[in-house]
């Protein structure tokens, strides 16, 4: 009978893809890098080819690496979909999620369904503040599990979404057309902030701060009103907003990485059984890739 590929493997072969190290995915998937190289060790043998071709200190995929990583990303999510499933709900407890605002009315409502239902036993205490005071929390050992968003982050963490990054204003108001255009934005250690000040900046466009806020109906609310122009997500968006392009003078941004940060203090199956159900609820880069083919 030929041997079954190894779930525990595939996820950490998909952390080293995404965090671009072996070092960085042993901190995703909480194991030692001698442990992740055992994995991939292994994981190469089973497949009987080689999965990375190194280079300096990263790790890029050989031409058979990109083609397992499709199939990896696409296994491991029905993995989760089953395990939830045929879940008993024998789980109790309470564990903690802490999610950035931008997200909290878009996806919690499927989150928290999805979760309560399979483990009604369970409290789920909910956090809403910006990733980076999300990350203070995982290294506080305040929260279990965050959901944190961000374009040039270093920090390692399992990314399961990608969205686009994109210009917003009043679908009703010419408010970008103004000399001085006012910008409705995070706040100062807000890497959208950042960004979008330096593309502004980088083509010369003279703009102003003239809202500043962590929370994201604030935010939001200053476009509608025709007060401002600010940066959200795709999936932000909101009715009543029209999104600015090129065409409208405005220069690209990145996109925007979504992904879990786990407690590296204390692991629980509370934990695991609702990154599980986030990662199966949100996940859109195997989605990608099926499309892809």
């Amino acid at each position: 009978m030929t041997a079954m590929l190894d779930i525990d493997q595939l996820r950490t072969f998909i952390a080293i893809t995404e965090t671009g190290s072996f070092t960085k995915a042993a901190e995703v998937v909480n194991k030692t890098q001698s442990a992740v190289s055992m994995q991939m060790k292994r994981l190469e043998e089973r497949l009987e080819r080689p999965i990375f071709a190194r280079d300096g200190r990263a790790s890029k995929l050989t031409d058979d690496g990109q083609r397992l990583l499709d199939y990896a990303r696409r296994i491991v999510k029905l993995n989760v979909e089953t395990l939830a499933a045929f879940s008993d709900g024998e789980l109790s407890g309470r564990v903690r999620l802490g999610v950035p605002d931008d997200y909290a009315d878009r996806y919690l409502p499927e989150i928290m369904a999805r979760f309560s239902h399979s483990y009604p036993a369970v409290e789920l205490s909910v956090i809403c503040e910006p990733s980076v005071d999300l990350l203070e929390r995982i290294d506080a050992n305040e929260i279990d599990l965050a959901i944190v968003t961000n374009c040039e982050s270093k920090r390692a963490s399992e990314t399961f979404r990608r969205e686009r990054l994109l210009w917003v204003t009043s679908n009703r108001h010419s408010t970008h057309l103004e000399e001085r255009m006012p910008l409705a934005l995070g706040r100062p250690s807000c890497t959208w902030r950042r960004i979008a000040i330096e593309r502004l900046e980088a083509i010369g466009r003279p703009f102003r701060v003239l809202y500043s806020s962590s929370n994201a109906g604030a935010v939001a609310a200053a476009v509608l009103a025709g007060l401002a122009v600010s940066v959200l997500p795709e999936s932000g968006l909101r009715p009543g907003m029209r999104v600015l392009s090129a065409n409208d003078g405005f220069p690209d941004l990145p996109s925007c990485r979504i992904g879990l940060v786990r407690n590296a203090h204390e692991s629980s199956a509370l934990a695991d059984a609702l990154a599980e159900h986030i990662i199966s609820s949100l996940d859109n880069l195997s989605e990608a890739a099926q499309a892809a083919e």
